[in-house]
């Protein structure tokens, strides 16, 4: 793949000052600035769209369209600062079958890339720790991985301080049953997200996680026998 052709620089000066001036009046003066340095993550979000889809399927149309806006949602917020000091997006992989979502996030001091299951339904969850309990070995297999392990580091997420309803606290995979959510990321330094190699790492990185998608989804989209729910 070739190197990123955009520069995201400009786009961290643009954060930072609005971290200073986190209000309407600052950033309606500086909205063609930031009608500009939208343009450029518009940009990087569809290069990283289409090397994603090289090796996946996702549903989501363009890059456009897989950023969250700047705007945020004060209501039930004691933080009433009206913007996001960070951009960001998602990606929803392609049909039913495919389960697990790609998330991007671009934000000086605190950019990383991250994906997995943030909110899995109760009967998902279920379903996950079912076959943990009855073979955990396909999912320890994954997490010890030497490419999950220099990526990832380890499976993170909210986890319960007790044994979860149904199953014993001295299950010997008690480890992974207490998770209630399931997910990855990847930490990434200024100076790399700066560099014209953040892109391909991007990729990469969300590459990485295939194994771990390709088992839960086989878990949460077929029965026992392979055959789909």
């Amino acid at each position: 793949m070739a190197k990123q052709a955009l520069s995201l620089s400009s786009g961290f000066d643009f954060l930072n000052k609005l971290g200073k001036n986190n209000n309407r009046e600052w950033f309606n003066a500086h909205k063609d600035t930031y009608l500009a340095e939208l343009a450029v993550v518009e940009n990087f979000a569809e290069a990283l769209l289409q090397a994603l889809n090289t090796h996946d399927e996702i549903e989501t149309l363009s890059g456009k369209k897989s950023l969250f806006r700047i705007y945020r949602d004060t209501r039930f917020s004691n933080d009433k600062t009206p913007y996001k000091t960070h951009w960001s997006g998602s990606f929803k992989r392609a049909t039913k079958r495919r389960r697990g979502g790609y998330y991007f996030h671009i934000e000086p001091g605190n950019s990383f890339i991250a994906g997995g299951f943030w909110a899995p339904s109760t009967e998902d969850l279920k379903r996950v720790r079912e076959d943990i309990a009855f073979d955990a070995e396909p999912l320890r297999k994954i997490l010890k991985a030497k490419s999950f392990v220099a990526t990832f580091g380890e499976l993170k997420g909210e986890q319960l301080k007790t044994a979860p309803k149904g199953f014993e606290a001295d299950h010997e995979a008690i480890d992974l049953l207490r998770y209630k959510q399931f997910l990855l990321r990847r930490d990434f330094p200024d100076e790399l997200v700066l560099s014209g190699d953040f892109l391909k790492e991007a990729n990469q990185t969300f590459r990485n996680m295939r194994p771990f998608f390709d088992y839960m989804s086989d878990v949460l989209t077929t029965d026992i026998n392979g055959e789909a729910l």
